[in-house]
């Protein structure tokens, strides 16, 4: 787990952004997805794993449906102070848009292996269980996101 892509991609002096670091997190693993206004609306899935968010863009809003899958891009791992973030990211930063927190709520890991993350989601909009994998046709950073 790194924080150096996140950190070049960003100058804090401009952004509110937070820097962060890898950190140890609560008792109970916690996931976000920001609802995010940049140059192509989207949102963005974070989960608590291993001092991190680990993060995918999720082009068309989660899936709510058991049955439904939605295309995932990997994105660089975001610091867990990210949890909160929410505001203006400006214009010429990287992610310049509005960011709003969609849903949170507690994370539950069932299964992980490279390819595939399997947990449960306790959020206000989401919950229940989940998937994303990596479809190995698929490119590297493309992945799968199911409800289960």
């Amino acid at each position: 787990m790194s924080l150096t892509t996140y950190q070049k991609k960003r100058k804090f002096t401009k952004t509110l952004e937070p820097k962060g670091k890898i950190a140890k997190g609560g008792k109970e693993p916690i996931f976000v997805i920001h609802e995010h206004w940049a140059s192509h609306h989207h949102y963005d899935l974070r989960l608590e794993i291993e001092g991190v968010l680990k993060s995918w863009a999720v082009p068309k809003s989660p899936p709510k449906k058991a049955g439904e899958k939605r295309l995932a891009i990997q994105v660089e791992d975001h610091p867990l102070a990210y949890k909160s973030f929410h505001g203006i990211i400006p214009e010429g930063q990287y992610g310049a848009g509005k960011v709003e927190i969609w849903d949170k709520g507690k994370l539950e890991i069932t299964e992980k292996t490279t390819n595939s993350i399997k947990f449960i989601l306790q959020g206000k909009k989401l919950k229940g269980k989940f998937g994303i994998f990596h479809p190995p046709t698929f490119d590297k950073k493309s992945w799968l996101l199911v409800k289960k």
